[in-house]
C-alpha cells in the first residue's frame, strides 16, 4: 500500500528506506550455519543461533510449470533482487505432477510455453535465459534453486499443488487426499523424489509437504495421517530439511493440534505453517471499525494456530499479502495489524509473493500481480514504502544466541515501519526511525514508559503537542494505557483537564499526542497513524549512557 502521508513525512521514510538498504542485503547475506533445527517455538541454525526467515513466495506451479519472470529479467538478476530488497528465503512452489509425471518433467521450457501459446514468453526468456530455454522443466526448476543457492538465499520448497494450474478452489480436484488429482501414494512418492533430489543442496532449508489443504473431503483423521505419513517420508529422504506441516481450511486452521499433537520419530524439525490475508477474515476489514476488527482477528489466529508459540512449536506464516497498488482499503487495514502482530510474536513469514507477472493465470496472459513484490516487468520493488515498511521485521527480535542483552522493549508503528527513537536535533522530543536504531524501553508495572536504564519518561503535554523526555513521572500525564480492542492505542491523561490523549505522529515524523481517535463502532475513520505496539526484544543495542545527561522536562 502506498502510505497516505504528508510530503514531509513521506521524505522522512522515502530517506529512511534508502539508508536501509544495506542493512537489508547484509541480513539476507549474513550465514546462518545450516542445516536448520528447532529450539522450542525457534528455529536456529547449528550453532544454536535464531534464524529468521524472512521469505518471499516465487510460484513456479501454475500452468508453464516453471518459475514465473524468465522472461523478464537473468535468473541471477532476479535472485539478486531478492537479496537486495532484505530477504534471506524462497519459498518456492512447485506441482507435484513435476515429479511424478514423467512426460511433464522432461519437456522442455520452450517447448512448455508454445504449449500454451506463450511464443513472447519463449522469445522472451531467448533473451534474458538463454541457457534455460531448451533444459527440461525439471532442469530448470533445478537451475532456479542451484542460482538462489549460489546467492546465499535459503529455498523452502512448497508442494503448491498437484495438478500444474493456480491455486486454489474447494472444487479444483486439487485440495484434500483421495481428490482426482491428489493421490496420497503419489503424493508420498512425490515428496521423497523431491526431498532426495536436493539432499546435497544446503540452501534447501526445508519443504512445506502441502499448501491450502482444503475441499469437501477435508477432514481431521486422514490430516494426521497422511501429513504424518508425508512428513515421515521426507524425513527419511532427507533428514536436514524441517518438515513444514499445513492445517486445513486453506491452510488457516490448526486449532486440533491443541488436543491431540502430531506423532512422530522426530520433533526437532518440525514446523507449522498458516496463511492469514486480509480477505481471510471475510468482509470485516472492509465494513468494520478497524480496532474491533484487529482485536476479533488476531484473537481468531491465536485460537486457530497462534497457540502453538505458546506450546514451544515453530509457527511460520507462510504466506501473507495485500494489494500494493493502495486501493484496496480492507488490505491496508489488515496490513498495520498484520504487522503489528508479527512484530509482537517476531514471526517467520513468507510474503505473496515475489512475482509482479505470470506467463499466463487463468486464461490471461501477461496477468498483472498486484500482490507481488516486483513491478509488472519485473524492474524494480512495485511499492518502496511497503517494502519499508516490512524491513523492520526481517531481522529477529527474539530468539536463542542474538545477544547476551537482557529483554527490553521498543515501540513500533506498523503504518511505517518504524519505531520511536530520540530526535536527532533534541535531547528530549521524540520522532519516527530505523527500528535497528530504536531507543531501549521499559514499560513498567506501573505503566510508565521509561528510558531503559535511566530515570526518564514519556511525557504528554498537551493536544497537538511533542511528546517528549522528562523526569517528573508522577502525574498522570506519564502514565500509558495501551486501550481499544487492538490494544495499540498508547494513551494517556493530561493533568490539566484530564483529557485522553493518545500517542500520534505529526507531518514531520515527530511523535505527539492527540485527541484518541476510532475506538470503536465507527467503521469509516481510519486509526493507524495512532497505532504504536509495544514489543520485547533482545537485538543488540547502543549504550544509552547519553541520556543520563538529560535535563529534567518535568
Amino acid at each position: 500500500m502506498k502510505i497516505p502521508m504528508r510530503p514531509v513525512l513521506y521524505l522522512l521514510l522515502l530517506l529512511s528506506f534508502l539508508s536501509s538498504n544495506s542493512l537489508r542485503a547484509s541480513l539476507a547475506t549474513s550465514s546462518p550455519s545450516l542445516p536448520l533445527s528447532t529450539s522450542s517455538r525457534w528455529i536456529v541454525d547449528g550453532n544454536g543461533r535464531r534464524v529468521k526467515l524472512a521469505c518471499v513466495n516465487w510460484a513456479a506451479h501454475l500452468e508453464a510449470a516453471a518459475a514465473e519472470g524468465l522472461g523478464k529479467q537473468p535468473l541471477d538478476t532476479i535472485s539478486g533482487g531478492v537479496v537486495a530488497l532484505g530477504f534471506n528465503c524462497v519459498r518456492l512452489t512447485w506441482p507435484l505432477y513435476l515429479l511424478t509425471n514423467v512426460s511433464l518433467g522432461s519437456l522442455p521450457l520452450r517447448a512448455s510455453l508454445a504449449g500454451l501459446g506463450l511464443l513472447e514468453s519463449a522469445a522472451a526468456v531467448a533473451v534474458n535465459n538463454p541457457a534455460l530455454l531448451d533444459l527440461s522443466l525439471l532442469q530448470a526448476f533445478q537451475a532456479v534453486v542451484s542460482n538462489l543457492a549460489s546467492n546465499n538465499i535459503m529455498v523452502i520448497l512448497d508442494n503448491q499443488i498437484s495438478k500444474a494450474g493456480w491455486c486454489c478452489s474447494k472444487f479444483d480436484d486439487n485440495g484434500f487426499f483421495g481428490d482426482k488429482y491428489f493421490d496420497p501414494d503419489e503424493w508420498l512418492q512425490g515428496l521423497t523424489m523431491m526431498a532426495t533430489m536436493f539432499n546435497s543442496t544446503t540452501n534447501v532449508v526445508g519443504m512445506s509437504l502441502r499448501n491450502e489443504l482444503r475441499g469437501p473431503k477435508q477432514n481431521i483423521s486422514l490430516w494426521y495421517r497422511y501429513m504424518q505419513r508425508g512428513a515421515e517420508a521426507v524425513h527419511a529422504a532427507n533428514p536436514n530439511l524441517l518438515i513444514i506441516l499445513s492445517g486445513l481450511d486453506y491452510d488457516k486452521d490448526l486449532s486440533f493440534l491443541s488436543e491431540s499433537q502430531v506423532n512422530l520419530t522426530f520433533t526437532d524439525k518440525v514446523v507449522f505453517e498458516l496463511h492469514w490475508y486480509g480477505f481471510s477474515d471475510g468482509g470485516d476489514w472492509e465494513n468494520g471499525n478497524p480496532n474491533e476488527v484487529c482485536g476479533s482477528v488476531v484473537d481468531n489466529m491465536m485460537k486457530k494456530g497462534g497457540f502453538l508459540l505458546e506450546q514451544g512449536w515453530p509457527l511460520f506464516l507462510s504466506e501473507f499479502g495485500v494489494d500494493q497498488s493502495g486501493r484496496n482499503m480492507a488490505d491496508n487495514r489488515f496490513l498495520s495489524c498484520f504487522l503489528s502482530v508479527a512484530a509482537e510474536l517476531d514471526l517467520d513469514w513468507a510474503l505473496w509473493a515475489l512475482q509482479g507477472s505470470y506467463y499466463i493465470r487463468e486464461g490471461q496472459l501477461g496477468y498483472d500481480e498486484t500482490y507481488g513484490l516486483l513491478g509488472w516487468d519485473w524492474c524494480k520493488a512495485r511499492n518502496s514504502s511497503f517494502v519499508n515498511r516490512i524491513s523492520a521485521l526481517q531481522a529477529p527480535f527474539q530468539g536463542p544466541g542474538l545477544s547476551n542483552n537482557s529483554p527490553y522493549n521498543i515501540i513500533f508503528h506498523p503504518l511505517t515501519g518504524l519505531c520511536v527513537v530520540k530526535k536527532f536535533s533534541s535531547k528530549n522530543l521524540l520522532e519516527l526511525g530505523q527500528c535497528a536504531d530504536s531507543e531501549a524501553w521499559n514499560y513498567t508495572a506501573e505503566q510508565h514508559v521509561m528510558l531503559e536504564d535511566t530515570k526518564y519518561c514519556m511525557l504528554a503535554k498537551g493536544v497537538g503537542r511533542r511528546a517528549r523526555l522528562g523526569t517528573s513521572c508522577g502525574g498522570s500525564n506519564s502514565i500509558w494505557e495501551l486501550i481499544s480492542d487492538s490494544k495499540m492505542h498508547v494513551s494517556t491523561k493530561l493533568p490539566i483537564n484530564g483529557s485522553t490523549v493518545c500517542l500520534d505522529i505529526s507531518q514531520d515524523g515527530t511523535v505527539i499526542t492527540n485527541l484518541c481517535k476510532c475506538l470503536s463502532l465507527d467503521g469509516t475513520c481510519n486509526p493507524d497513524s495512532q497505532w504504536f505496539k509495544i514489543i520485547r526484544s533482545t537485538r543488540e543495542r547502543e549504550s544509552q549512557t547519553a541520556y543520563l545527561k538529560l535535563p529534567s522536562q518535568g
